[in-house]
């Protein structure tokens, strides 16, 4: 959603979701209100590519997004991205809702350098208009969104070396949020009630990735809250490589043929599932301190979870909520091989999904 890489109307957009272990992929069609999935990849990277979400290992993260654009089949070039972390600030603006969005353009120009703390020679920045003020008469709230530039740029310039075409750069959280409501818009569509609650319900939902949870509640449409905590599988991961004497290929290999040693759900799975639930526990707190909405009853997750089949039913015990695996492609037509892919980690999907919903939607410039 940054400035200079906004499309209109973009069809056949990929959503790339470039994360910390594992690149995902996805593209739809759209044919009236309908979205079929026409391909779907997921790659490892090799090694440890990122530090603080930055790319320190060109060439792992090169040979992965190689991979998915093979396995993509050239069915389209043009992506959709997203960032995440400390280098990105979202921040809730209150603008004169008689404004147009050039005039909103100049607007938060002018007042950018009260809001973001960084030089604006050193940022993109850009702004998406959420609706009408229920705080303030005659405003409009504008969520704006800033990134250091060398964040986005060394993605642009791998990606094009590659042979992609970034049209779009996102935020991740948002783009979870997008795929949410895409979730609660078709569950709502082929529901016959109409009046039934949980069409009203605020919907949350936390995808839990390698080094962070990150969180979003989303409410008829539109994004309620959202927020990333710092805290993911790698610790599991670590704590498992340590006490085993495991590189993290040989633990990723034996977590999901099932053949870690017997005393690891003791020695590792435990604790980190303990973390895992105060994290939560935390996350949910905020947000309703934050919203001061009431505490949810229900929550989706979403992430790399899919070799932790009882962890929904284990959260569900925990947290004293209903918690449910978010899986975006769930009963979506594909081929066999995808069909697979989407049962055994479509949770891990999520974030790419809202990524490549981006291409039916207009953006503001």
């Amino acid at each position: 959603m940054f400035d200079k890489l906004l499309a209109k109307n973009t069809q056949h957009l990929i959503g790339l979701d470039i994360g910390t272990r594992y690149v995902k992929a996805i593209l739809f069609e759209q044919n009236k209100q309908h979205i079929t999935l026409l391909a779907i990849a997921c790659e490892s990277i090799n090694g440890n590519a990122f530090a603080e979400r930055e790319i320190k290992d060109y060439e792992a993260l090169s040979q992965a997004l190689k991979k998915i654009k093979l396995n993509l089949k050239g069915k389209a070039k043009q992506v959709a991205i997203a960032v995440s972390g400390q280098a990105v600030i979202n921040k809730l603006a209150y603008m004169d809702d008689d404004l147009t969005d050039i005039e909103l353009e100049s607007q938060i120009e002018l007042e950018a350098d009260s809001l973001i703390p960084y030089p604006l020679e050193e940022i993109y920045l850009d702004f998406e208009r959420l609706g009408p003020s229920a705080s303030y008469p005659n405003k409009v709230e504008v969520l704006l969104s800033a990134v250091h530039k060398d964040m986005i740029d060394s993605r642009l310039t791998l990606l094009n070396e590659v042979g992609f075409e970034t049209k779009i750069a996102d935020v991740e959280v948002y783009a979870l949020a997008n795929a949410l409501i895409q979730f609660a818009a078709t569950s709502e569509s082929t529901n016959d009630n109409s009046d039934d609650l949980a069409d009203k319900m605020v919907q949350c939902c936390i995808n839990i990735g390698a080094s962070q949870l990150q969180f979003c509640a989303v409410y008829d449409g539109q994004v309620l809250y959202t927020k990333e905590h710092n805290f993911g599988l790698d610790m599991l991961t670590q704590d498992s490589c340590s006490n085993f004497n495991l590189s993290r290929i040989q633990y990723e290999q034996q977590l999901t043929t099932n053949s870690l040693p017997e005393s690891w759900p003791r020695d590792c799975y435990m604790l980190f599932q303990a973390n895992l639930q105060q994290h939560i526990t935390r996350a949910l707190q905020m947000y309703v301190s934050s919203t001061h909405q009431p505490s949810p009853q229900h929550l989706l997750i979403c992430g790399a979870i899919s070799p932790f089949k009882n962890l929904a039913n284990e959260l569900t015990q925990e947290l004293g909520i209903d918690v449910q695996i978010f899986n975006p492609l769930l009963g979506m037509q594909s081929d066999k091989k995808s069909a697979e892919l989407i049962a055994s980690q479509g949770a891990n999907f999520a974030i790419a999904a809202g990524l490549a919903l981006r291409g039916f939607s207009p953006c503001h410039i």
